[in-house]
């Protein structure tokens, strides 16, 4: 059984050695309702992370964020000085955040679900689309490419080069779906390119099942595809271990549910196949990785959505998505039985101080183990209303920091997992 020290050691071949110098400041000065322009990092462990990107808006979520993680001092990098100096030189508001205004967060929650976020990666350069192409960045949505079925159009280095999260709209999916196919179909990719396109087209499908599943959670055609979308997962992985990084989906601006869902499976996947399980578990392991959060599509979009903290009557609701995703998955013949710990027990702790059933270490199954780590994983390293999105080496560092909680042996190695992606 490895220490927690032993596996905070191997954390730190995360870090990528950056020889930029840090210019420290303290956190009071970011003013509420500015719009960042310069990157600011925070320093654990003698490790300088990136907190908050250029472009970011501050709010008073951020402001709190900072308070409770005890972050007093901040850093920039030295050839930033001037920019912070002008920064702080204006001491003005750009205008009231989305994430400040009860009203115009609603109405943004209520556009998000008009939209499908897809892979910058599946837009290749020259190509025609019959889809319009949005962006959203600090919880603002903008149309960068206007196309139709009957007028389309080509990505170009703009689009390439967008900000923030891309975008189509909601009537447009079945249409970006035949986009995906035709891609496969062309034959164009060679070598690596192949394998790399393959898994991004994995990536792709496997969020529209899953977007229409959190739509409609009883639908036994999606359930199947469920299954089947996993195995193009295993095939994949197990051909090269590389290709998980590109099944996965990083650096989001925003949080999607079915986004989240794909990342997990495709690390309970991984880390199936890491620690050597048999074919048929490795599958029955990630289906219910990817079902684990099913639960969601009970919860009501203004608690699941609330952009700051929740209380304790609406965090009691949020974990009620565990009880909620057993009911609506637990008569449902395609789904192996052994698949439903990852449901129930993702966010069990070894310790026993997760929830809803408090299990403790021998009560938690491998899969149940596994999947909690990865659920964590993507949910510390996924940007959120009230969090910005932590570095892989900050993530794993506070995994890591969570003494009895996670299986040692389970996260040495998924580090080492993620380490060789």
């Amino acid at each position: 059984m490895a220490s927690d020290k032993e596996v905070v050691i191997v954390a730190t071949k995360f870090r990528t050695i950056d020889r930029k110098g840090y210019f420290p400041f303290a956190a009071n000065r970011l003013i509420i309702g500015t719009r960042l322009t310069f990157d600011v990092y925070m320093k654990e462990g003698g490790i300088f992370n990136e907190l908050f990107e250029a472009g970011t808006d501050y709010t008073k979520i951020s402001q709190e964020f900072l308070i409770d993680r005890g972050l007093n001092e901040l850093y920039i990098a030295d050839e930033d000085k001037e920019v912070l100096d002008s920064y702080m030189a204006k001491g003005v508001c750009d205008g009231t955040s989305v994430l400040d205004s009860p009203k115009a967060f609603k109405d943004y929650t209520f556009r998000k679900d008009q939209y499908h976020q897809i892979d910058k990666g599946m837009l290749i350069p020259g190509a025609s689309v019959p889809f319009c192409i949005y962006s959203m960045k600090n919880y603002c949505y903008s149309l960068v490419l206007h196309a139709s079925p009957s007028l389309p159009a080509e990505i170009d280095e703009k689009v390439l080069s967008l900000p923030g999260d891309v975008l189509i709209s909601r009537g447009d999916i079945h249409l970006y779906n035949e986009y995906l196919n035709s891609i496969l179909r062309s034959g164009d990719s060679k070598g690596s390119d192949v394998e790399r396109m393959n898994a991004l087209v994995i990536k792709e499908n496997s969020k529209l099942i899953m977007k229409d599943l959190f739509e409609d959670p009883r639908s036994g055609g999606r359930i199947k595809d469920v299954q089947d979308s996993v195995n193009s997962m295993i095939d994949s992985i197990g051909t090269n271990k590389d290709t998980i990084h590109d099944l996965l989906s990083l650096r989001c601006f925003d949080y999607y549910t079915y986004t989240h869902s794909v990342n997990v499976a495709v690390l309970a996947v991984g880390l199936g196949v890491a620690v050597e399980l048999k074919r048929a578990d490795i599958e029955k392991l990630g289906i219910g990785a990817m079902l684990h959060d099913i639960g969601k599509s009970a919860i009501p979009a203004e608690i699941l959505n609330k952009q700051g903290k929740l209380d304790d009557r609406e965090f009691f609701i949020i974990q009620s998505h565990v009880f909620e995703g057993e009911q609506l998955l637990k008569d449902n013949r395609l789904i192996p039985r052994e698949s439903m710990s990852a449901v129930s027990q993702h966010h069990e702790k070894i310790s026993g101080r997760g929830y809803p059933s408090h299990l403790t270490e021998k009560d938690i199954t491998a899969f149940g183990r596994i999947t909690a780590i990865a659920d964590c994983y993507d949910a510390l390293t996924t940007a959120r209303p009230y969090k910005p999105a932590f570095t892989p080496f900050y993530a794993l560092a506070t995994i890591s920091k969570e003494a009895g909680n996670y299986d040692p042996d389970i996260l040495k190695v998924f580090i080492k997992m993620l380490g060789k992606a």
